[in-house]
């Protein structure tokens, strides 16, 4: 990894959040990680014992890892070690995101969310009955 100098006049950040990473200046390997549930329920109704990632299958499948099926040469040339950036202004990074100023061999990153929905009665049925286009 070939070091240069990360130089930022200003930055202005609203919200890096769920494993998300801002970053100025060099790094070598960067792995945000991110899992979340997002439930969301007609009657607010909580069981005690929800949260538990092992009972969906999405949070245990193995993500298959890209494979390199020929070589790869990169020949690059930085004429400036600089790397300058005068303003940057950011509203929202998340979900494992990565913002990064500088130099940096790897980044792994991963996030898995698993939506769920929980309605009292059949939504489409609902929706019908009250005279609403499906």
């Amino acid at each position: 990894m070939q070091k240069r100098i990360s130089h930022v006049d200003f930055v202005n950040v609203t919200d890096v959040s769920t494993s998300s990473i801002l970053q100025v200046g060099d790094s070598y390997r960067i792995t945000p990680r991110s899992r979340a549930l997002a439930v969301q329920r007609q009657i607010e109704f909580f069981y005690g014992d929800e949260g538990n990632f092992d009972v969906y299958p999405i949070f245990q499948i193995d993500i298959p890892k890209p494979v390199v099926t020929e070589p790869i040469r990169i020949t690059r040339t930085n004429e400036n070690p600089f790397i300058r950036v005068n303003n940057i202004k950011l509203i929202g990074a998340a979900a494992s995101s990565v913002v990064h100023i500088g130099s940096n061999s790897m980044i792994d990153a991963e996030t898995r969310v698993k939506h769920i929905r929980q309605f009292v009665g059949d939504p489409y049925q609902m929706r019908n009955a009250q005279g609403d286009q499906a």
